[in-house]
């Protein structure tokens, strides 16, 4: 019997601010449930396993993200975008660590060609370096660049992993620089230093 009120969507939502309240590692289908008040069991009718359960946050996060990285980078291109780009990412990541932390599961493959969200990801973020002239595999190795460098930032920061008496904005606005530089002279595939 399906509990009245109970929707994946409302579980999922609940689930995100769960990830961010007690944090993504722990998530589980039993402090979903106890939230609702209700039985594990009343959840197994709307998600299939605590898996299930985390890979429609991963996706449900993700969409949240680019919708708020699409927002900030529309109309702008170049060091502008990126800054926008970048800005965006950070404070979604900061400001929903639970989220954040979802969004950097492995999501099976499958899913990915089916999700509206991960499309989007890719759209946006590679136009945005289309914008500095790269194409694949530049593209590609573009990506992972910033993709780890905000990443690795992000955790830190949020971790309290940045000791020297120097305001984190300000490095983060020099890294932000740096990628624009790295960008704009990026080293293209098939391109010799002779």
């Amino acid at each position: 019997m399906v509990r009245a009120g109970l929707t994946v969507e409302r579980l999922v939502e609940a689930a995100a601010e769960l990830a961010d309240e007690a944090g993504f590692d722990r998530l589980s289908v039993s402090a979903l449930a106890r939230r609702f008040g209700v039985k594990d069991a009343s959840l197994y009718s709307h998600v299939r396993n605590l898996q299930d359960l985390r890979t429609r946050l991963a996706l449900y996060a993700g969409g949240e993200l680019i919708d708020r990285i699409a927002a900030a980078v529309a109309g702008r291109a170049g060091k502008e975008a990126l800054t926008a780009f970048a800005g965006a990412y950070r404070d979604y990541a900061l400001a929903h660590p639970g989220r954040y932390a979802a969004t950097q599961i492995r999501i099976d493959q499958s899913l990915i060609a089916d999700s509206a969200a991960l499309r989007r990801t890719a759209e946006i973020t590679y136009g945005m370096l289309r914008g500095y002239g790269l194409q694949e595999p530049d593209l590609t190795d573009a990506v992972r660049l910033l993709r780890s460098t905000f990443h690795g930032y992000c955790v830190l920061e949020s971790a309290g992993g940045f000791g020297a008496d120097r305001d984190v904005r300000a490095s983060w606005d020099k890294a932000v620089d740096a990628l624009h530089l790295a960008l704009t002279h990026w080293p293209r595939e098939g391109e010799s230093d002779d």
